[in-house]
């Protein structure tokens, strides 16, 4: 058996044996000053790039978000299936301990009341909602994501059944105050044009709540307050609040560009769980107007698709993009 003493890592610069707090502080200074030189990325600027004696101004969206590869049903739960096989292999490999240990560093580096500073950037809005959607073969995916819902408190549901074939208008807060913002796009007070827009594509078009809450003191009181949260949303939207614990990873966040969890986030998803128009913070005139104009082409869209595939009788009932869905169980 291995003792604790025996255990020993290599540093990055040298072939000497050091401890494990030395390296984490070396690779903690080298990851600093690799963001200090290296060029500006591609993702969406954030308040926490700003420099301290200059207000952040947020940007209109000019790029997809979302994940290149298609959602499916059971993935990002959150639950480690792995054997304890695989487990002790993957504690021995020396390269997935290289790529945890950056992800652990990353962690650290990040300063906690990061994302309470930044709301003082434009209350935390992180960009401007786009005046037109997102082109389908440019668009990004929606990744799928697993909680409970209010109609189902024990048995976690995937979030890609319930937008997959839909128009679904998705809002999602880690906060009241999120959730706040969020209700400045799609809350029937503040957007009545939306709602009616949701009223004519009955049956194809939908409102989709995720609450996500790593917390698990807050997501229990959650779960407390939820005969509460019942009485308050429509029964019929009881199968579409979901609330998340666990597998929005970091890179999730920044890929759908859910940079502080402070604020709320509205997406357009379309019938192939594809990314169309995203908004954060609170809802300007005009980003109301283009979620409105938005969830309508879709909808015009989807209905143009479907009286397509009735009239044809002679060729396949469904186009090439309904067979992949098909395959993936999205489509009937």
């Amino acid at each position: 058996m291995l003792k604790p003493s025996s255990l020993s890592f290599q540093s990055f610069g040298s072939r000497s044996e050091v401890c494990l707090l030395c390296q984490c502080r070396r690779l903690w200074l080298i990851s600093r000053r690799n963001a200090s030189t290296s060029p500006p990325s591609s993702r969406v600027a954030s308040p926490s790039t700003a420099k301290d004696d200059e207000e952040f101004t947020p940007k209109p969206l000019n790029r997809p978000l979302g994940l290149p590869k298609p959602p499916r049903a059971g993935e990002n739960t959150g639950i480690d299936s792995r054997t304890w096989r695989q487990r002790r292999n993957d504690f021995v490999n020396y390269e997935k301990h290289i790529e945890r240990r950056k992800q652990l560093t990353q962690a650290v580096a990040k300063p906690y009341f990061r994302e309470w500073t930044n709301m003082r950037y434009q209350k935390g809005k992180t960009f401007i909602a786009p005046s037109k959607l997102f082109r389908g073969d440019k668009a990004l995916y929606f990744p799928n994501l697993n909680g409970i819902t209010l109609a189902s408190p024990s048995d976690p549901q995937d979030t890609t059944t319930v937008l997959g074939d839909k128009i679904s208008v998705v809002s999602v807060f880690s906060s009241t105050w999120a959730e706040r913002q969020a209700a400045t796009f799609v809350s029937e007070n503040e957007n009545k044009a939306l709602h009616e827009a949701l009223r004519e594509g009955q049956a194809i078009a939908q409102r989709v709540d995720i609450n996500i809450e790593e917390n698990a003191l807050k997501a229990g009181l959650i779960r407390l307050f939820m005969p509460g949260l019942r009485r308050q949303i429509p029964k019929d939207a009881h199968g579409r609040y979901f609330v998340i614990r666990r597998g929005v990873t970091d890179d999730i966040k920044d890929k759908i560009g859910l940079l502080n969890g402070k604020v709320g986030y509205v997406y357009l998803v379309d019938r192939e769980c594809k990314i169309r128009w995203a908004g954060s913070g609170r809802a300007e005139p005009q980003e109301k107007e283009g979620l409105v104009r938005g969830v309508s082409r879709l909808v015009e869209d989807w209905r143009n698709r479907r009286k397509e595939k009735e009239s044809t009788k002679d060729g396949p009932g469904l186009s090439a993009a309904d067979s992949s869905l098909a395959a993936k169980g999205i489509v009937q």
